[in-house]
């Protein structure tokens, strides 16, 4: 119990560093509330005082002169003990939100400057869970629970006070049903439930995160005619939330009912001993003290269930700390002090191992070289390590092992920015964010003016998709119905690409989702970006690709398996050494054949009845 508490306390105490200046609001915030409570118990006295007055004088109840002075007073302090309640919340939201705010500031500076590869890891429905949810559990917690908790500790205190001094007897029987209701609080929220907080969060993460990436698979669940269950992850992470919910509200049904049953019990309690304290005969002050405790014990029971839900939070909070100290603790890519330029664009891999913290290497011990100007071409079946060499280039992670050079210098010695501007890259799956294309493209260099970005989506062969929009380059994606196909936004990716005019461009399948129109203006626009221009020498290129007919003119062509290079060479040289590459284009050779043969045969029964219509 002594760990959790000093736990607790350091989680204050972390909190408030949050809060900087405003920190002096949440103490004010608890001074405020234990006023606000205490003054809360005052109105009792005075229905003491009005029921005892009218007993006094009973049956004549015109006697009882006193009764309005009581009541107003009794209203009074009610409505000032709202007031510094109001005035004890007001302190702690500043102050929470201060709290919130910086937090959220922090995760995301540190998110901003982590590897690429750790954010993907992660997954963005979870981050921005953690980033979004945490947060505001944190201020949840600061602006009502905190507050609340130190009036409802001062609450039994008064309470102890009032149920004491008026009959000792009946303050003692109505304290019993609270030690019930107590100890069965601290059974339901003991270290048990401090566990199953953390898997309740677990759940609701992970089927959070599911939930986005399922969201962004719907055109290929939509395109296979295929359901929710196709996606057996996210089917999953709903199936294992549905058996928590189901088993924990289980587990607590027993406990709940009895720690419900004994806190609303004190009443049963108080009419047993009202029965058995008046064996001889019933007096005032007797009757007066009974009405007086069956009216001001509910609050026992409001006091306890604030006490529990307090313990709960607590137990929120601490998870969500604990999950923000996981993405904080990730370690943010090294900077360098120095302005290290490479002197050209040439590419160098050395004994280059990298791996996903699986026993497996993703990449093992590759090393190769890219001359400036060379275009070269990675291929191999799925899982060889492609994608992951393309990735440490961009230092979306450093190797493990092994280093990468950019004109002869580490890129762990190039700082972000230069380093940014030397590579560009289009991904498989680019996205465009909700903004005009115009903006879209002006991503890549914000200083860029209309003409040359009209220029960049010129050379992207995308004036097509800018005269089918309705308000052209200024086409806001995402409103009224406009979106954009696979191919589409490749080539607004690629548009990008060209007006940034970085001297090494990596292409991760960029025309993975493209259709044979699609295919055919992607592939220019990529000759086009690989080019030398007046402004720039010929780029570095590295592309990744499934479609091998799309890389026959590349300089150099690397075969990966299984996170090693097994060949390299030409189009020409591999084929001859009849190996891994041979096959590989024999059978995409033999596809592509196929697909041909399938679209002839469609067409010429396409032709036919067209035929058996006219006649």
């Amino acid at each position: 119990m002594k760990t959790f508490s000093q736990k607790k306390e350091s989680n204050l105490s972390r909190l408030m560093g949050y809060a900087g200046g405003h920190k002096i609001l949440t103490y004010l915030s608890w001074v405020l509330s234990v006023m606000s409570a205490l003054l809360a118990l005052v109105p009792f006295w005075y229905i003491w005082r009005i029921i005892h007055d009218i007993l006094e004088v009973s049956p004549d109840f015109s006697q009882a002169g006193n009764v309005t002075r009581y009541g107003w007073s009794a209203v009074l302090f009610a409505v000032i003990a709202i007031v510094v309640y109001i005035a004890a919340l007001m302190c702690s939201h500043v102050s929470a939100f201060r709290v919130a705010a910086n937090i959220r500031k922090e995760l995301m500076r540190h998110i901003t400057a982590l590897p690429l590869g750790v954010t993907e890891k992660y997954g963005s429905g979870k981050l921005r869970r953690i980033v979004n949810t945490s947060s505001t559990a944190t201020e949840t917690y600061l602006a009502h629970r905190l507050p609340d908790k130190a009036g409802a500790i001062a609450t039994p205190i008064g309470l102890l006070f009032l149920l004491l001094a008026f009959d000792w007897r009946l303050g003692l029987l109505s304290l019993v049903p609270v030690v019930l209701g107590f100890l069965i609080m601290m059974k339901m929220t003991g270290k048990g439930m401090e566990q199953k907080m953390k898997e309740y969060q677990n759940a609701l993460s992970d089927m959070s995160n599911e939930a986005v990436e399922y969201v962004r698979g719907v055109p290929v669940v939509k395109t296979f005619g295929q359901t929710i269950f196709s996606f057996k992850r996210f089917k999953s992470a709903i199936d294992n939330y549905e058996k928590w919910v189901i088993a924990y509200t289980k587990a607590l049904r027993l406990p709940m009912m009895c720690y419900t049953t004994a806190i609303n019990g004190v009443f049963a309690f108080l009419i047993a001993g009202g029965i058995l304290f008046t064996r001889g005969g019933v007096t005032n002050e007797l009757l007066l003290n009974l009405i007086f405790y069956i009216v001001i014990t509910p609050v026992i029971g409001t006091t306890l269930t604030k006490i529990m839900f307090m313990s709960e939070d607590a137990m929120i909070v601490n998870d969500a700390i604990g999950r923000i100290d996981e993405v904080l603790n990730e370690k943010p890519l090294s900077e360098s002090g120095e302005s290290n330029i490479p002197k050209d664009n040439g590419v160098v891999l050395e004994h280059v191992s990298y791996s996903y913290g699986s026993k497996k290497n993703a990449l093992e011990d590759v090393s190769l070289t890219i001359e400036p100007g060379q275009t070269v071409a990675l291929v191999g079946a799925s899982g060889g390590g492609k994608t992951t060499l393309a990735n440490i280039v961009t230092r979306y992670f450093d190797p493990q092992k092994g280093c990468i050079r950019i004109g002869d210098i580490d890129i762990r010695d190039i700082p972000k920015e230069i380093l940014m501007d030397k590579v560009s890259f289009v991904f498989q799956n680019s996205r465009l964010i909700k903004t005009s294309i115009l903006e879209n493209v002006r991503m890549a260099r914000p200083g860029a003016t209309r003409e040359e970005i009209t220029d960049a989506l010129k050379a992207a062969q995308c004036m097509d998709i800018i005269e089918k929009l309705p308000d052209g380059i200024d086409t806001v994606v995402g409103t009224n119905g406009v979106y954009l196909s696979g191919g589409e936004q490749q080539r607004i990716a690629i548009a990008r690409a060209i007006l940034k005019n970085a001297p090494i461009l990596i292409l991760d399948e960029a025309t993975a989702f493209a259709d044979p129109d699609n295919e055919v203006r992607v592939q220019q626009a990529l000759s086009a970006i690989s080019k030398a221009n007046k402004n720039s020498p010929r780029k570095t290129v590295i592309m990744i690709a499934h479609r091998l007919s799309s890389i026959t003119e590349a300089d150099c062509i690397y075969v990966l398996q299984d996170g090693k290079i097994v060949e390299s060479g030409t189009h020409s040289g591999l084929i001859e050494k009849n190996g891994i590459f041979t096959r590989m284009w024999k059978n995409y050779s033999e596809a592509a054949a196929w697909r041909l043969s399938s679209e002839d045969t469609r067409k010429i029964s396409n032709e036919k009845e067209g035929l058996e219509v006219n006649a």
